[in-house]
């Protein structure tokens, strides 16, 4: 887990993991601020790339660093586990209060529930679905969105292990 953690506090690796599995977080601007075990914060920025015609962040770029904040938590636990184990997200829901107008930062706390999953899935060498929530506020601390994703964890058979 360290060494992913690492990898995505680094920024020239950062980048480089943007741009060859998730390229429209790296233009769009997405980053990383923190990450431990137990959470993650992202921050999206309100800039030309991100923008919608109404002068807010558009709500994908939104879901996209939501999402991040909790899909980096999963990552950071699953990277180069044995047995190999997949994720896929089969579940959102959002609810915007705020016009996005500034940075918002998007923050994760459920990375030792996710732990917990992924070393579950690892014992019953099966799966499981887990629901995790990212809050995202602005500069000033107002709550402007929640999200909620639910993953799938499954353990692969006869496959290398999330690299």
């Amino acid at each position: 887990m360290n060494a992913f953690i690492r990898m995505l506090t680094s920024p020239l690796k950062f980048r480089l993991f943007l741009l060859k599995n998730l390229p429209a977080a790296l233009f769009s601007g997405v980053r990383i601020k923190s990450i431990t075990e137990e959470k993650s914060v992202v921050t999206v920025p309100y800039k030309w790339f991100s923008r919608n015609p109404f002068r807010s962040t558009y709500f994908a770029c939104l879901a996209m660093g939501a999402e991040m904040s909790t899909g980096v938590l999963v990552m950071a636990h699953l990277y180069k586990r044995k047995p190999s184990v997949s994720m896929l997200i089969t579940g959102m829901t959002a609810e915007y209060y705020k016009k996005a107008v500034d940075i918002t930062t998007f923050v994760c706390k459920d990375g030792i529930a996710l732990r917990d999953a992924v070393e579950e899935v690892i014992e019953m060498n099966g799966s499981n679905t887990i629901t995790v929530k990212s809050t995202g506020t602005n500069n000033k601390g107002e709550l402007v969105a929640e999200f909620t994703f639910t993953w799938s964890l499954k353990v692969r058979s006869g496959r290398n292990p999330v690299r």
